[in-house]
Protein backbone atom coordinates (compact mmCIF):
# COMPACT_ATOMS: atom_id res chain seq x y z
CA UNK A 1 0.00 0.00 0.00
CA UNK A 2 1.34 4.18 -0.73
CA UNK A 3 0.06 6.12 2.48
CA UNK A 4 -1.14 9.48 1.28
CA UNK A 5 0.03 11.40 4.29
CA UNK A 6 -1.64 14.32 3.16
CA UNK A 7 -5.28 12.41 3.46
CA UNK A 8 -4.11 9.39 6.07
CA UNK A 9 -6.05 7.75 3.04
CA UNK A 10 -3.93 4.53 1.72
CA UNK A 11 -3.75 3.36 -1.83
CA UNK A 12 -3.81 -0.14 -2.87
CA UNK A 13 -0.89 -0.80 -5.81
CA UNK A 14 -2.64 -4.01 -6.89
CA UNK A 15 -5.49 -2.71 -7.35
CA UNK A 16 -4.78 1.05 -7.99
CA UNK A 17 -7.68 1.75 -5.65
CA UNK A 18 -7.87 3.76 -2.65
CA UNK A 19 -8.79 1.30 0.68
CA UNK A 20 -11.57 2.85 2.44
CA UNK A 21 -11.66 6.52 0.95
CA UNK A 22 -14.50 8.85 2.33
CA UNK A 23 -17.71 8.24 1.12
CA UNK A 24 -17.69 11.26 -0.90
CA UNK A 25 -14.28 10.17 -3.12
CA UNK A 26 -14.82 9.06 -6.09
CA UNK A 27 -11.93 6.22 -7.78
CA UNK A 28 -12.01 7.63 -11.01
CA UNK A 29 -10.67 11.58 -9.36
CA UNK A 30 -7.10 9.48 -9.59
CA UNK A 31 -5.45 8.80 -12.64
CA UNK A 32 -2.74 6.15 -12.62
CA UNK A 33 0.05 5.88 -15.32
CA UNK A 34 2.47 2.89 -15.60
CA UNK A 35 5.74 3.96 -16.54
CA UNK A 36 7.90 0.39 -17.70
CA UNK A 37 10.87 2.49 -17.38
CA UNK A 38 10.70 4.32 -13.93
CA UNK A 39 7.78 2.50 -12.14
CA UNK A 40 4.60 3.93 -11.07
CA UNK A 41 3.09 7.25 -11.33
CA UNK A 42 -0.17 8.96 -9.48
CA UNK A 43 -1.53 12.00 -10.00
CA UNK A 44 -4.48 13.53 -7.75
CA UNK A 45 -6.80 15.28 -10.13
CA UNK A 46 -9.58 16.90 -7.67
CA UNK A 47 -9.46 15.29 -4.08
CA UNK A 48 -12.65 16.16 -2.56
CA UNK A 49 -12.74 18.40 0.90
CA UNK A 50 -13.11 16.26 3.97
CA UNK A 51 -15.17 18.94 5.50
CA UNK A 52 -18.03 18.73 2.43
CA UNK A 53 -18.28 15.18 3.24
CA UNK A 54 -22.39 15.00 4.34
CA UNK A 55 -22.56 19.29 3.34
CA UNK A 56 -25.68 20.56 5.31
CA UNK A 57 -27.45 23.58 4.26
CA UNK A 58 -26.91 26.49 7.02
CA UNK A 59 -30.19 27.16 8.87
CA UNK A 60 -31.29 30.08 11.11
CA UNK A 61 -29.31 30.59 14.46
CA UNK A 62 -30.75 31.28 17.88
CA UNK A 63 -27.85 30.80 19.47
CA UNK A 64 -24.12 30.34 19.45
CA UNK A 65 -22.01 32.30 21.82
CA UNK A 66 -18.33 32.67 21.55
CA UNK A 67 -16.56 33.98 24.70
CA UNK A 68 -12.89 34.49 25.08
CA UNK A 69 -11.06 33.55 28.41
CA UNK A 70 -7.36 34.09 27.47
CA UNK A 71 -4.57 33.36 25.18
CA UNK A 72 -5.92 30.42 22.76
CA UNK A 73 -8.81 29.67 25.06
CA UNK A 74 -12.42 30.20 23.90
CA UNK A 75 -15.81 28.76 25.38
CA UNK A 76 -18.74 27.82 22.62
CA UNK A 77 -21.77 27.50 23.76
CA UNK A 78 -23.17 26.00 20.68
CA UNK A 79 -27.32 24.91 21.26
CA UNK A 80 -26.79 22.39 24.21
CA UNK A 81 -23.40 21.97 23.94
CA UNK A 82 -20.50 23.80 25.02
CA UNK A 83 -16.88 23.37 23.87
CA UNK A 84 -13.31 24.56 25.15
CA UNK A 85 -10.11 25.31 23.11
CA UNK A 86 -6.91 24.56 23.90
CA UNK A 87 -7.40 25.49 28.12
CA UNK A 88 -3.95 27.40 29.43
CA UNK A 89 -5.26 29.56 32.23
CA UNK A 90 -3.24 29.40 35.05
CA UNK A 91 0.78 28.69 35.87
CA UNK A 92 3.31 29.23 33.23
CA UNK A 93 4.24 27.54 29.93
CA UNK A 94 7.68 26.45 28.22
CA UNK A 95 9.12 25.88 31.79
CA UNK A 96 8.84 29.32 32.95
CA UNK A 97 9.61 31.40 29.87
CA UNK A 98 5.77 32.58 29.12
CA UNK A 99 3.28 33.78 31.36
CA UNK A 100 -0.51 34.82 30.76
CA UNK A 101 -0.78 38.73 29.14
CA UNK A 102 -4.56 38.66 30.19
CA UNK A 103 -6.63 37.92 32.98
CA UNK A 104 -9.20 35.24 32.44
CA UNK A 105 -12.52 35.83 34.17
CA UNK A 106 -13.18 34.27 37.39
CA UNK A 107 -15.09 31.78 36.78
CA UNK A 108 -12.92 29.44 34.79
CA UNK A 109 -12.90 26.62 36.46
CA UNK A 110 -16.81 26.61 36.48
CA UNK A 111 -16.89 26.65 32.61
CA UNK A 112 -14.09 23.80 32.22
CA UNK A 113 -15.95 21.64 34.63
CA UNK A 114 -19.53 22.56 32.18
CA UNK A 115 -17.72 21.55 29.50
CA UNK A 116 -18.85 18.97 27.23
CA UNK A 117 -15.62 18.46 25.82
CA UNK A 118 -12.34 20.16 25.04
CA UNK A 119 -10.13 19.80 22.29
CA UNK A 120 -6.23 20.20 23.02
CA UNK A 121 -4.96 21.07 19.68
CA UNK A 122 -1.03 19.97 20.29
CA UNK A 123 1.80 19.16 22.94
CA UNK A 124 2.93 22.68 23.24
CA UNK A 125 2.56 23.91 26.89
CA UNK A 126 0.60 26.64 26.00
CA UNK A 127 -1.73 24.91 24.47
CA UNK A 128 -2.06 21.50 26.52
CA UNK A 129 -1.46 23.21 30.12
CA UNK A 130 -0.85 20.60 32.34
CA UNK A 131 -0.90 22.85 35.77
CA UNK A 132 -4.50 23.87 34.68
CA UNK A 133 -5.37 20.12 33.75
CA UNK A 134 -4.10 19.13 37.31
CA UNK A 135 -6.99 21.50 38.57
CA UNK A 136 -9.60 20.14 36.31
CA UNK A 137 -9.08 16.90 36.73
CA UNK A 138 -9.25 17.16 40.68
CA UNK A 139 -12.87 18.17 40.23
CA UNK A 140 -13.87 16.71 36.82
CA UNK A 141 -11.39 14.08 35.18
CA UNK A 142 -13.96 12.46 33.14
CA UNK A 143 -14.64 15.79 31.24
CA UNK A 144 -14.26 14.39 27.43
CA UNK A 145 -10.98 15.62 25.79
CA UNK A 146 -10.50 15.35 21.82
CA UNK A 147 -6.77 15.60 20.08
CA UNK A 148 -5.66 14.35 16.74
CA UNK A 149 -4.00 11.55 15.64
CA UNK A 150 -0.31 12.76 15.44
CA UNK A 151 2.39 11.36 14.93
CA UNK A 152 3.74 12.39 18.42
CA UNK A 153 0.86 11.70 20.72
CA UNK A 154 -0.79 14.73 22.05
CA UNK A 155 -0.91 13.22 25.81
CA UNK A 156 2.10 11.37 25.63
CA UNK A 157 3.46 12.48 29.08
CA UNK A 158 0.56 12.24 30.79
CA UNK A 159 1.13 8.99 32.85
CA UNK A 160 4.63 10.60 33.91
CA UNK A 161 2.43 13.86 34.84
CA UNK A 162 0.49 12.84 37.26
CA UNK A 163 -2.90 14.55 36.08
CA UNK A 164 -5.84 11.71 36.36
CA UNK A 165 -7.90 12.57 33.26
CA UNK A 166 -9.74 9.45 32.43
CA UNK A 167 -11.63 10.78 29.03
CA UNK A 168 -9.18 11.64 26.34
CA UNK A 169 -10.22 10.59 22.47
CA UNK A 170 -7.71 10.44 19.78
CA UNK A 171 -9.64 10.70 16.14
CA UNK A 172 -8.46 10.70 12.84
CA UNK A 173 -7.71 13.51 10.51
CA UNK A 174 -10.63 14.67 8.24
CA UNK A 175 -13.25 12.97 9.56
CA UNK A 176 -16.16 14.60 10.70
CA UNK A 177 -17.16 13.81 15.09
CA UNK A 178 -20.57 13.89 16.01
CA UNK A 179 -21.25 15.25 19.01
CA UNK A 180 -25.05 15.77 18.60
CA UNK A 181 -28.07 16.07 15.88
CA UNK A 182 -26.76 19.90 15.16
CA UNK A 183 -22.88 19.87 16.41
CA UNK A 184 -19.99 18.50 14.93
CA UNK A 185 -16.09 19.04 14.36
CA UNK A 186 -13.55 17.86 12.34
CA UNK A 187 -9.66 17.92 13.10
CA UNK A 188 -6.78 18.62 10.39
CA UNK A 189 -3.25 18.49 10.53
CA UNK A 190 -0.72 20.63 9.76
CA UNK A 191 1.32 20.69 6.18
CA UNK A 192 4.37 21.74 7.73
CA UNK A 193 4.84 20.02 11.39
CA UNK A 194 1.80 17.07 10.58
CA UNK A 195 4.09 15.08 13.55
CA UNK A 196 2.51 17.56 16.23
CA UNK A 197 0.66 20.45 15.49
CA UNK A 198 -3.15 20.47 14.33
CA UNK A 199 -6.24 22.95 13.76
CA UNK A 200 -10.00 22.27 14.00
CA UNK A 201 -13.29 22.82 11.96
CA UNK A 202 -15.99 23.39 14.00
CA UNK A 203 -20.27 23.10 12.38
CA UNK A 204 -23.49 23.89 14.50
CA UNK A 205 -26.32 24.23 11.84
CA UNK A 206 -24.40 24.04 8.99
CA UNK A 207 -22.03 27.27 10.63
CA UNK A 208 -18.79 26.92 10.59
CA UNK A 209 -16.10 28.40 12.65
CA UNK A 210 -12.37 27.46 11.73
CA UNK A 211 -9.46 27.92 13.96
CA UNK A 212 -6.18 27.52 13.08
CA UNK A 213 -4.71 27.69 16.02
CA UNK A 214 -0.76 27.87 15.75
CA UNK A 215 -0.62 25.59 12.50
CA UNK A 216 2.25 26.99 9.63
CA UNK A 217 0.30 26.05 6.63
CA UNK A 218 -3.12 24.70 8.21
CA UNK A 219 -4.09 21.33 5.81
CA UNK A 220 -1.35 22.08 3.54
CA UNK A 221 -3.42 25.43 2.61
CA UNK A 222 -6.23 23.73 1.54
CA UNK A 223 -8.99 25.45 3.89
CA UNK A 224 -13.05 26.02 3.90
CA UNK A 225 -13.92 29.49 2.26
CA UNK A 226 -16.36 31.60 3.93
CA UNK A 227 -16.58 30.51 7.26
CA UNK A 228 -18.94 32.26 9.72
CA UNK A 229 -16.22 32.69 12.34
CA UNK A 230 -11.94 31.96 11.84
CA UNK A 231 -9.62 32.56 14.73
CA UNK A 232 -5.97 32.62 13.92
CA UNK A 233 -2.08 33.42 16.14
CA UNK A 234 -1.30 36.43 15.29
CA UNK A 235 1.78 37.27 17.48
CA UNK A 236 4.98 36.08 16.57
CA UNK A 237 7.82 35.85 18.64
CA UNK A 238 7.03 32.37 19.75
CA UNK A 239 10.89 31.33 19.09
CA UNK A 240 13.63 31.35 21.06
CA UNK A 241 15.39 32.35 17.99
CA UNK A 242 17.07 34.95 17.23
CA UNK A 243 16.70 36.43 21.22
CA UNK A 244 18.66 34.15 22.70
CA UNK A 245 21.78 33.57 19.90
CA UNK A 246 25.17 35.58 20.91
CA UNK A 247 28.38 35.82 18.22
CA UNK A 248 28.60 36.28 14.67
CA UNK A 249 25.99 38.22 13.22
CA UNK A 250 23.63 37.97 16.17
CA UNK A 251 24.43 41.47 17.25
CA UNK A 252 21.48 43.77 18.83
CA UNK A 253 21.09 45.50 15.33
CA UNK A 254 20.70 42.77 13.56
CA UNK A 255 18.04 41.00 16.32
CA UNK A 256 15.62 44.02 15.84
CA UNK A 257 15.56 43.97 12.08
CA UNK A 258 15.24 40.24 12.06
CA UNK A 259 12.23 40.23 14.66
CA UNK A 260 10.87 43.94 12.86
CA UNK A 261 10.94 42.00 9.25
CA UNK A 262 9.61 38.79 10.73
CA UNK A 263 6.81 40.38 11.99
CA UNK A 264 5.66 42.48 9.25
CA UNK A 265 5.68 39.30 7.03
CA UNK A 266 3.40 37.58 9.31
CA UNK A 267 0.70 40.47 9.37
CA UNK A 268 0.86 40.32 5.83
CA UNK A 269 0.33 36.83 5.43
CA UNK A 270 -2.12 36.39 7.75
CA UNK A 271 -4.18 39.61 6.03
CA UNK A 272 -3.34 37.25 3.12
CA UNK A 273 -4.91 34.35 4.12
CA UNK A 274 -7.70 36.19 5.44
CA UNK A 275 -8.86 37.89 2.62
CA UNK A 276 -8.53 34.83 0.63
CA UNK A 277 -10.68 32.63 2.66
CA UNK A 278 -13.29 35.76 3.36
CA UNK A 279 -14.47 34.18 6.62
CA UNK A 280 -17.45 36.57 7.78
CA UNK A 281 -15.49 37.09 10.79
CA UNK A 282 -12.43 36.97 12.18
CA UNK A 283 -10.23 36.99 15.43
CA UNK A 284 -6.81 37.02 16.25
CA UNK A 285 -6.03 34.94 19.48
CA UNK A 286 -3.29 32.73 20.54
CA UNK A 287 -0.73 35.88 21.31
CA UNK A 288 -1.25 36.83 24.58
CA UNK A 289 1.58 35.68 26.24
CA UNK A 290 4.45 38.04 28.39
CA UNK A 291 7.90 36.49 29.54
CA UNK A 292 6.86 38.56 32.53
CA UNK A 293 9.64 36.84 35.39
CA UNK A 294 12.23 39.48 36.20
CA UNK A 295 14.84 37.60 35.00
CA UNK A 296 13.45 37.67 31.32
CA UNK A 297 13.47 41.07 31.09
CA UNK A 298 15.72 41.37 28.12
CA UNK A 299 13.56 38.67 26.09
CA UNK A 300 10.30 40.55 27.19
CA UNK A 301 12.11 43.90 25.89
CA UNK A 302 13.70 42.78 22.57
CA UNK A 303 11.02 39.73 21.76
CA UNK A 304 8.42 42.09 20.43
CA UNK A 305 5.15 41.01 18.97
CA UNK A 306 2.40 42.28 16.30
CA UNK A 307 -1.11 43.82 17.93
CA UNK A 308 -3.39 42.44 17.20
CA UNK A 309 -5.68 45.61 15.98
CA UNK A 310 -2.79 46.27 13.50
CA UNK A 311 -3.63 42.89 11.76
CA UNK A 312 -7.11 43.69 12.06
CA UNK A 313 -7.01 47.11 10.18
CA UNK A 314 -4.81 46.09 7.50
CA UNK A 315 -7.81 42.75 7.13
CA UNK A 316 -10.56 45.54 7.04
CA UNK A 317 -7.98 47.85 4.85
CA UNK A 318 -7.69 44.78 2.16
CA UNK A 319 -11.20 43.30 2.42
CA UNK A 320 -13.29 45.21 3.99
CA UNK A 321 -16.29 42.52 3.89
CA UNK A 322 -14.72 40.83 6.95
CA UNK A 323 -15.43 41.78 10.29
CA UNK A 324 -13.20 41.38 12.75
CA UNK A 325 -12.89 40.80 16.52
CA UNK A 326 -9.61 42.03 19.43
CA UNK A 327 -10.96 39.72 22.11
CA UNK A 328 -10.85 40.57 26.09
CA UNK A 329 -11.19 38.40 28.73
CA UNK A 330 -15.16 37.51 29.43
CA UNK A 331 -15.78 39.30 26.03
CA UNK A 332 -18.77 37.34 23.95
CA UNK A 333 -19.54 37.17 20.45
CA UNK A 334 -23.11 36.51 19.86
CA UNK A 335 -22.70 35.05 16.66
CA UNK A 336 -26.53 34.80 15.64
CA UNK A 337 -26.62 38.19 16.24
CA UNK A 338 -23.80 39.24 14.32
CA UNK A 339 -24.47 36.96 11.38
CA UNK A 340 -28.33 38.46 11.49
CA UNK A 341 -26.96 42.34 11.43
CA UNK A 342 -22.94 42.78 11.29
CA UNK A 343 -23.64 45.92 12.23
CA UNK A 344 -25.58 45.17 15.68
CA UNK A 345 -23.77 46.32 18.36
CA UNK A 346 -24.86 44.50 20.92
CA UNK A 347 -23.37 41.75 18.79
CA UNK A 348 -20.38 41.61 20.61
CA UNK A 349 -20.29 42.26 24.55
CA UNK A 350 -17.45 43.15 26.55
CA UNK A 351 -16.54 42.61 29.60
CA UNK A 352 -18.48 44.60 32.24
CA UNK A 353 -16.81 48.13 33.00
CA UNK A 354 -13.47 47.71 35.55
CA UNK A 355 -12.92 43.99 34.69
CA UNK A 356 -9.03 43.58 34.85
CA UNK A 357 -8.09 42.72 31.40
CA UNK A 358 -4.24 42.71 32.12
CA UNK A 359 -2.17 40.71 34.85
CA UNK A 360 0.02 42.41 36.75
CA UNK A 361 0.84 39.49 39.17
CA UNK A 362 2.06 36.04 38.66
CA UNK A 363 2.43 32.89 41.21
CA UNK A 364 6.62 32.76 40.13
CA UNK A 365 7.98 31.33 43.34
CA UNK A 366 5.19 28.06 43.51
CA UNK A 367 6.30 27.03 39.82
CA UNK A 368 10.17 27.81 40.26
CA UNK A 369 10.41 25.90 43.37
CA UNK A 370 8.87 23.09 42.01
CA UNK A 371 10.93 23.78 39.21
CA UNK A 372 14.57 24.07 41.14
CA UNK A 373 13.64 20.83 43.28
CA UNK A 374 15.39 18.77 41.09
CA UNK A 375 18.62 20.83 41.32
CA UNK A 376 19.69 18.93 45.10
CA UNK A 377 18.50 15.27 43.68
CA UNK A 378 20.77 13.02 44.33
CA UNK A 379 21.40 11.52 40.58
CA UNK A 380 23.18 14.92 40.05
CA UNK A 381 25.61 14.35 42.58
CA UNK A 382 26.81 11.60 40.31
CA UNK A 383 29.02 12.43 36.68
CA UNK A 384 27.02 9.22 35.36
CA UNK A 385 23.97 10.93 35.07
CA UNK A 386 25.29 12.41 31.92
CA UNK A 387 26.23 9.69 29.84
CA UNK A 388 23.23 7.60 31.14
CA UNK A 389 20.89 10.56 30.00
CA UNK A 390 22.03 10.51 26.28
CA UNK A 391 22.14 7.07 26.17
CA UNK A 392 18.50 6.90 27.10
CA UNK A 393 17.55 9.60 24.70
CA UNK A 394 18.90 7.69 22.01
CA UNK A 395 19.56 10.38 19.41
CA UNK A 396 22.74 9.60 17.35
CA UNK A 397 23.87 9.34 14.29
CA UNK A 398 24.33 12.99 13.47
CA UNK A 399 27.58 15.14 13.01
CA UNK A 400 26.98 17.41 15.60
CA UNK A 401 29.04 18.22 18.81
CA UNK A 402 27.57 20.49 21.71
CA UNK A 403 28.58 21.76 24.67
CA UNK A 404 26.15 22.05 27.48
CA UNK A 405 27.02 24.68 30.39
CA UNK A 406 24.36 24.95 33.59
CA UNK A 407 24.18 28.42 34.78
CA UNK A 408 22.66 30.76 37.28
CA UNK A 409 19.50 33.35 36.60
CA UNK A 410 21.58 35.24 34.32
CA UNK A 411 23.30 32.57 32.01
CA UNK A 412 26.74 32.96 34.03
CA UNK A 413 28.34 29.36 34.63
CA UNK A 414 27.42 27.79 38.06
CA UNK A 415 30.58 27.26 39.85
CA UNK A 416 30.39 23.85 40.70
CA UNK A 417 27.17 22.98 37.57
CA UNK A 418 28.31 20.05 35.24
CA UNK A 419 30.05 21.55 32.01
CA UNK A 420 30.04 18.40 29.28
CA UNK A 421 30.18 17.92 25.90
CA UNK A 422 28.68 15.51 23.43
CA UNK A 423 29.47 13.84 20.18
CA UNK A 424 26.15 12.26 18.61
CA UNK A 425 27.90 11.11 16.06
CA UNK A 426 29.13 7.91 18.24
CA UNK A 427 27.16 8.95 20.95
CA UNK A 428 30.23 9.65 22.58
CA UNK A 429 31.53 12.16 25.81
CA UNK A 430 34.62 13.71 24.77
CA UNK A 431 36.86 16.36 26.92
CA UNK A 432 37.85 18.28 24.53
CA UNK A 433 36.19 19.67 21.45
CA UNK A 434 36.76 17.00 18.54
CA UNK A 435 39.39 18.11 16.28
CA UNK A 436 37.41 16.84 13.00
CA UNK A 437 35.65 19.22 10.72
CA UNK A 438 32.11 19.11 12.85
CA UNK A 439 29.29 21.70 13.21
CA UNK A 440 29.33 22.81 17.06
CA UNK A 441 26.95 24.53 19.47
CA UNK A 442 27.10 25.36 22.73
CA UNK A 443 23.88 25.40 25.21
CA UNK A 444 24.19 27.49 28.29
CA UNK A 445 20.93 26.26 30.61
CA UNK A 446 19.53 27.51 33.55
CA UNK A 447 19.98 24.76 36.14
CA UNK A 448 16.92 24.13 37.53
CA UNK A 449 14.88 24.19 34.66
CA UNK A 450 17.70 21.86 32.64
CA UNK A 451 17.46 19.32 35.76
CA UNK A 452 14.29 18.95 35.71
CA UNK A 453 13.92 18.37 32.15
CA UNK A 454 16.18 15.43 32.54
CA UNK A 455 15.05 14.31 35.87
CA UNK A 456 11.37 13.97 34.54
CA UNK A 457 12.80 13.42 30.79
CA UNK A 458 11.02 16.29 28.87
CA UNK A 459 11.71 17.81 25.86
CA UNK A 460 13.78 20.84 24.98
CA UNK A 461 11.11 22.63 23.47
CA UNK A 462 10.80 24.38 26.79
CA UNK A 463 13.98 25.56 26.91
CA UNK A 464 14.61 26.71 23.43
CA UNK A 465 10.92 28.51 23.15
CA UNK A 466 10.83 29.54 26.63
CA UNK A 467 14.02 31.15 26.37
CA UNK A 468 15.73 29.23 29.01
CA UNK A 469 18.91 29.04 27.16
CA UNK A 470 21.53 30.97 25.36
CA UNK A 471 23.54 29.87 22.38
CA UNK A 472 26.16 30.22 19.83
CA UNK A 473 26.81 28.01 16.84
CA UNK A 474 29.43 26.97 14.48
CA UNK A 475 28.63 27.61 11.68
CA UNK A 476 25.43 29.23 12.07
CA UNK A 477 23.38 26.55 11.36
CA UNK A 478 19.63 24.98 12.24
CA UNK A 479 20.24 21.55 13.21
CA UNK A 480 16.14 20.46 13.06
CA UNK A 481 16.85 17.39 14.14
Amino acid sequence: CVRCTKHNWRLDVSTMKYVNPPDSFSQDELVVERDTHNGLQLIELHPPNPWDTDRRIPEDLTLGEVTYLTHACMDLKLGAKRMIFDPWLTGPAFARGWWLLHEPPSDWMERLCRADLIYVSHMHSDHLSYPTLKRLAEQKPDVPIYVGNTERPVFWYLNQSGVKLTNINVVPFGVWQQVDQNLRFMILMDGVHPEMDTCIIVEYKGHKILNTVDCTRPNGGRLPEKVDLMMSDFAGGASGFPMTFSGGKFTEAWKAQFIKTERKKLLNYKAQLVCELKPKIFCPFAGYFVEAHPSDRYIKETNLKNDPDVLNRLIEKKCSEVLTWTPKPGATLDLARVLRDPAESVGIMNPPAGTKVFKDSWDFKLYIDNLCSAVDDEIFGYPSWVKEYYVWAGFKGYNLVIRVIETDEDFNPLPGGYNYLVDFLDLSFPEARPNRDCPYEEIKARVGVMRYRVKHGLLWDDLYIGFQTRLQRDPDIYHHL
